[in-house]
């Protein structure tokens, strides 16, 4: 099968000829249909998060179940599935707890010295990344990457959900748990952000505030339920924000990584208000609130893939798609060949486009 292979960081990725080995009792074969390209890959690839090398990145992806394990209990040969790089084991605290999205998934890899999921002609191992390598004509995950999802579904439009969507409307559902008449401000409109707009649109949020200095993305903001834009990148950018809320907003998310997006998100804030930060910020740089901002009771929290429960929120995103609350059409700005996959990125560090998909032949 053909896979974009990252080997060495800041270097192209380089499309190769692999190997795929075969389902395990828990593991799940996809013929991967779509696979969008997230700034979380462009981290990985630059080299700011280190990983084991060659690796195939790729994990927002969509595709049609070949073959399972002989244990596999939750999706069956012919079922449309998305992927999801929060595999849980489903029994460790977090789990039990009701907080998937934080397991470790220790149980969902496979064992060390175990033949590698993904090898080289030759034999040598080439690593997974995030349990998915979906840059690949195929995918072979665990059982609890996956959920399936309604066969009318489009997937490459259902691709999205396996990361961006999930990500940004799932903290807007899951960790902020917006209730309709509270304010929320988003600072970074590509496609995490620009679906916790929309989420928040669904949960019924008074003003929503999208902050990006491009102006053709304030534009499609707004398109996605947004009530108002602010150029991210001007001196007072938080002051508007403050003043068109008369005080400051309920809910900042931060969806792009920057460490002046989380000081934004911050300042936005009203008195007892929350930013909760979902871009992968510099490993080295730090979050905070000052001591009046905690005199305030503001708050501040993480939440990795917007604290989802994939199996139960996806389908209802799908859901939401197909009766038209979710417009996941104005997310995916481009769709593109495997063998375009550098140029993809090189668009996303210009930051003009909303998402850019890679779409498989079938």
């Amino acid at each position: 099968m053909k896979a974009a292979v990252l080997v060495a960081p800041n270097q192209p990725l380089e499309i190769e000829d692999l190997v795929i080995s075969k389902p395990g009792p828990h593991e799940v074969l996809i013929r991967t249909a779509a696979c969008g390209l997230c700034h979380s890959d462009l981290h990985f690839i630059e080299g700011a998060y280190p990983h084991p090398l060659p690796a195939v990145p790729g994990h927002e992806a969509a595709g049609i179940v070949e073959a399972v394990g002989s244990e596999v209990r939750t999706v069956k040969v012919g079922d449309a599935v998305v992927t999801c790089l929060s595999a849980f084991c489903g029994h460790c605290e977090f789990c039990v707890t009701g907080r998937m999205a934080l397991c470790l998934g220790g149980d969902t890899r496979r064992a060390p010295g175990a033949e590698s999921r993904l090898s080289r002609p030759d034999g040598s191992p080439v690593n997974q990344m995030l349990n998915l390598s979906a840059f690949a004509e195929m995918m072979l995950i665990h059982e609890h990457a996956c959920t399936r999802i309604d066969p009318e579904m489009p997937l490459d439009r259902a691709s999205v959900i396996g990361c961006a969507v999930t990500t940004g409307a799932g903290t807007i559902f899951n960790a902020c748990k917006v209730t309709p008449g509270e304010t929320v401000a988003v600072v970074g409109c590509g496609g995490v952000g620009l679906a916790a707009i929309n989420a928040a649109k669904i949960a019924g949020a008074g003003k929503i505030i999208a902050a990006d200095p491009k102006p053709e993305k304030r534009e499609l903001a707004m398109k996605l339920g947004a009530t108002h834009t602010v150029d991210a990148m001007a001196e007072d950018a938080a002051a508007q924000i403050v003043e068109l809320t008369k005080g400051g907003v309920d809910h900042a998310v931060e969806a792009v990584g920057r460490p002046a997006s989380g000081d934004l998100a911050v300042k936005s804030l009203r008195r007892g208000g929350t930013a909760t930060i979902l871009g992968m910020m510099p490993l080295n740089h730090s979050v905070g609130l000052s001591a009046m901002d905690l005199l305030s009771g503001k708050k501040l929290q993480g939440a990795i893939m917007g604290m989802n429960h994939f199996p139960v929120d996806m389908p209802r995103l799908v859901d939401f798609y197909m009766r038209g609350l979710l417009d996941l059409d104005s997310i995916i700005a481009e769709r593109i060949p495997l063998s375009q996959i550098n140029e993809g990125f090189d668009k996303m560090k210009q930051g003009h486009s909303a998402r850019s998909v890679i779409v498989f032949d079938q």
